[in-house]
C-alpha cells in the first residue's frame, strides 16, 4: 500500500549552512565542509523556515512512497545529522591492532600522517603496509590497555573489567 504524502524536518543549528541542489547536501560549519549524494533515494529535499520561530529547517518529503521509501526519510535524516556533527564536533577513529598467530608490528611514520605494518598475515618477504591519513587527520599512539598479545590476552583483559 503507498502512502500519499510521507514528511520529516530536522532543525539545523547556528553556525551551520546546508545547500541543497539536486539531491546533493552540502554541510558547512567551523570544521570544514562535507557533501553527501542522496541522488539514489526517491526523496524531496527542501530547505524551509519555520514561521514560528525563524529558524532554518531541512524538509525530507516523499510521494506516493512504500515503506521502504518512508523508512528511507529517516535514514536520510540521519545521515544530514552525522554530517552536521561532523562539521561541528568532528570525529574519533580508534584502532587496534589484535592479532592470532603472527605478530604485527606497527610504526607510526611520515610526521604523524601514515602507519606503516610489518608482518602482516605472516608475510615471507619483508613488506610494509602503508596506510595514509587523509590530510586533516592526525595519527596517535595511544598506551593499550590491553598490552600486546593474542586474542587470548584480550579475553582476560575484558574478563578483568566485567564486574562480577
Amino acid at each position: 500500500m503507498k502512502t500519499i504524502l510521507s514528511s520529516e524536518t530536522m532543525d539545523i543549528p547556528d553556525g551551520v549552512k546546508i545547500k541543497v541542489k539536486a539531491k546533493m547536501i552540502e554541510v558547512e560549519g567551523p570544521r570544514g565542509k562535507l557533501t553527501r549524494n542522496f541522488k539514489h533515494l526517491n526523496l524531496d529535499f527542501e530547505l524551509i523556515t519555520d514561521e514560528a520561530t525563524g529558524k532554518k529547517k531541512l524538509k525530507i518529503e516523499s510521494w506516493f512512497g512504500s515503506r521502504k521509501t518512508t523508512a528511507a526519510i529517516r535514514t536520510a535524516l540521519s545521515h544530514v545529522d552525522n554530517l552536521i556533527k561532523g562539521v561541528t564536533k568532528g570525529y574519533r577513529y580508534k584502532m587496534r591492532f589484535v592479532y592470532a598467530h603472527f605478530p604485527i608490528n606497527a610504526s607510526i611514520t611520515n610526521s604523524n600522517k601514515s602507519i606503516e605494518i610489518r608482518n602482516f598475515l605472516g608475510e615471507k618477504k619483508i613488506g610494509k603496509k602503508a596506510l595514509n591519513a587523509l590530510e586533516s587527520f592526525v595519527v596517535l599512539l595511544l598506551p593499550s590497555i590491553l598490552g600486546r598479545g593474542c586474542p587470548s590476552n584480550l579475553f582476560n583483559a575484558i574478563k578483568k573489567r566485567i564486574p562480577t
